[in-house]
């Protein structure tokens, strides 16, 4: 484990608790995955009480404590997927566990497809591998609580293993088919697709799995088996619609083009009245002002809102500095960005107006965020 200064945590999403770090990576829980880990102490009870006569009322104790074991293994999963993408470079915000598992949030995405293959095939690989290791030690642990303990991890690794590899978004193995369709077409938006729209294929496979039961199997569903059952199929299905939603706004994203949207802007000094920057602007038909300081530098940018709500009678008696916003880290941003990388640096520094900039850092216009939602809708 290792140590970070609170300030550079990221927020947490309320629900939730920090129990450590682990590889520099925060580790959180939800509160429903106290829910489950009861659940699963309550479930395993009477099996428990099988194979260790005599615990009483502590088997439910030694159920909670497989509920922990089991999640550790969770966390295994997740914390791979966390190391691969650390390894290739990339900043990793949390690691979650809920209810129905747990999720890594990293910041952006998978420049190349062999980076999205290793990063999500790296979960399933885990689970598998702790299955295994836990298969492995049912050999030489001794009968009763233990060798039950070993044989329930094993089993549980295995299915989860399983099926993180099946072919649909949101699941580790719908990145896998994202990434190995990035590979083969060269476009990542259409592994998206596939991927998401195999989601919800899987989304409505799942919801026949009682009835697999009862014809395959000639097990008689239970109710748990049809809750059981729709819950993953909604979580699949929501899972892969947010995917498909996504691509589809990732598709329009090469369209957007700061230097396309760039207004042509008005360089003033800080000093200028704003009634004459006002009307310098209207003359030069320029579409934003950028303000310098008495250096030449660019000292920030005029927040047109500011200007709209300052009544005309004032604006003798003002500067320009009164309704500019300061320059920032964030606030400039080259003219040559476009796409997702355009949006990406817009949503680092939110703000309604940004300067553009040349490679040689001279000012070429003012971008409004107005303007690049316009286009976004009509592209």
């Amino acid at each position: 484990m290792s140590a970070r200064p609170d300030d550079d945590r990221p927020q947490r999403r309320p629900g939730t608790l920090r129990i450590g770090q682990i590889a520099g990576v925060d580790v959180l829980i939800r509160s429903s995955w106290l829910l489950v880990a009861a659940l699963i102490a309550v479930l395993m009870g009477d099996r428990i009480d099988s194979v260790a006569p005599g615990l009483g009322e502590l088997r439910y104790l030694a159920g909670l404590a497989f509920a922990v074991l089991l999640y550790l293994s969770v966390l295994m999963h997740e914390i791979s997927h966390a190391l691969v993408a650390k390894a290739f470079g990339m900043q990793v915000r949390s690691v979650t566990l809920h209810f129905l598992g747990g999720v890594t949030e990293i910041d952006g995405e998978s420049e190349t497809p062999w980076r999205e293959f290793c990063i999500s095939i790296a979960g399933p690989i885990t689970s598998l591998g702790v299955a295994a290791g836990a298969w492995g030690l049912t050999y030489v642990a001794p009968d009763g609580l233990v060798g039950f303990a070993c044989e329930a991890l094993a089993l549980t690794n295995l299915i989860v293993g399983l099926l993180n590899l099946v072919p649909g978004m949101p699941l580790d193995g719908g990145r896998v088919l994202r990434a190995i369709v990035w590979g083969i077409t060269g476009n990542a938006v259409t592994g998206t697709l596939i991927a998401g729209w195999a989601g919800r294929v899987v989304a409505v496979l799942v919801l026949g799995y009682p009835s697999v039961l009862a014809y395959f199997l000639g097990v008689e569903p239970t109710m748990v088996d049809y809750l059981f059952a729709g819950v993953i199929a909604i979580f699949m299905w929501t899972g892969a619609t947010q995917t498909i939603m996504s691509a589809k706004v990732r598709r329009k994203l090469p369209s957007i083009s700061a230097r396309a949207l760039g207004r042509r802007a008005l360089t003033i000094s800080d000093d200028t009245p704003l009634s004459e920057a006002v009307r310098a602007a209207r003359d030069s038909e320029a579409g934003g002002i950028v303000v310098l300081d008495r250096r030449g530098e660019i000292f920030g940018v005029v927040n047109e809102a500011a200007v709209l709500a300052t009544p005309e009678e004032r604006r003798p008696w003002l500067s320009v500095a009164s309704v500019t916003r300061r320059m920032e880290s964030g606030l400039a941003l080259s003219a040559d960005l476009s796409g997702e990388a355009l949006v990406r640096a817009m949503q680092t520094t939110p703000a309604p107006e940004y300067v553009l900039t040349e490679p040689d850092g001279s000012v070429y216009g003012v971008l409004t965020a107005g303007d690049v939602d316009r286009a976004f809708v009509q592209a």
